[in-house]
């Protein structure tokens, strides 16, 4: 077994990160399998060397140790280029010119079905050669599915909340995840979710153990995988921690990073014990 911890590091390591951090630890050392650390710092504007500094230390902190060097995805960004080129090359994808203001007053016009915050298909008519600087790519998801043979991929969850087997159908891609952007507007760094899947299969990723936020990311990302010719890990999305009145924690939540509880005395095993671990 292998499992990882991938922060982004543009804020503190909070309550929430630290119980993924010991789930994925634990479980890959109680099978006798390794735990990497990764960076997912691709947001680089917003990503930053003392957070990447404090994330280690803290974690180093908890008792947790690692398998080999901490992988930076800034570091290595254009070799997620050559994934995107292989998309492009089985044509699924088209330029988006399309601010979010511009989606929005898209989606505000009467449509037929449920209304789901999916892009309307604007830029849709589009091919590659008309591309111009500033553009975002999506992908073309109809083209996508059309060229799988037969059933859609499937994958297999181990979180109690959602454990199964799962069989993505043209329907769920449709209604649930649309035309992604694969590479941002401006920037031609590709899309948070589309490197960190990349890098679970190059890292050797068994299992995939995060929080039960992005378990809507699963399907796009086995879509994806399946596309670019590479295995599908195993997910398991656990129960977020959220505060006193339900709400989930998030890094603006400085009150409850690790450091603040670290100031104010607390041990590993305290903190193991807030999260109920």
């Amino acid at each position: 077994m292998r499992t990882r911890f991938a922060p982004s590091p543009t804020g503190p390591l909070h309550l929430g990160h630290a119980y993924s951090a010991i789930a994925a630890h634990d479980m890959a050392r109680a099978a006798g399998g390794q735990f990497l650390l990764r960076m997912e710092d691709t947001d680089l504007q917003r990503s930053k060397p003392e957070w990447d500094a404090q994330i280690i230390d803290d974690l180093t902190w908890l008792g947790l140790t690692w398998d080999g060097p901490v992988l930076r995805q800034s570091q290595q960004l254009r070799s997620y280029d050559v994934e995107l080129n292989k998309l492009d090359d089985l044509g699924l994808l088209y330029p988006c010119s399309c601010s979010r203001a511009d989606i929005r007053a898209a989606l505000a016009a009467p449509q037929e079905g449920v209304a789901h915050e999916l892009y309307p298909g604007t830029c849709k008519h589009r091919e590659m050669t008309s591309r111009q600087p500033g553009d975002a790519l999506r992908l073309h998801l109809d083209r996508a599915l059309d060229l799988f043979q037969g059933p859609l991929p499937q994958f297999v969850e181990t979180g109690a909340a959602f454990a199964g087997t799962y069989k993505i159908t043209r329907d769920q891609g449709f209604s649930q995840i649309g035309d992604v952007v694969l590479s941002r507007k401006g920037e031609d760094i590709i899309a948070y979710f589309l490197a960190s899947a990349i890098d679970d299969i190059r890292q050797g990723i068994s299992h995939v153990v995060r929080g039960e936020d992005l378990f809507d990311f699963t399907q796009i990302q086995v879509i994806l995988l399946t596309l670019l010719r590479m295995e599908i890990p195993i997910y398991h999305h656990h129960a977020l921690i959220r505060d006193e009145n339900g709400k989930r924690l998030a890094k603006r939540d400085d009150a409850r990073a690790i450091s603040k509880y670290r100031e104010d005395g607390a041990t590993p095993q305290d903190i193991r014990a807030l999260v109920g671990l």
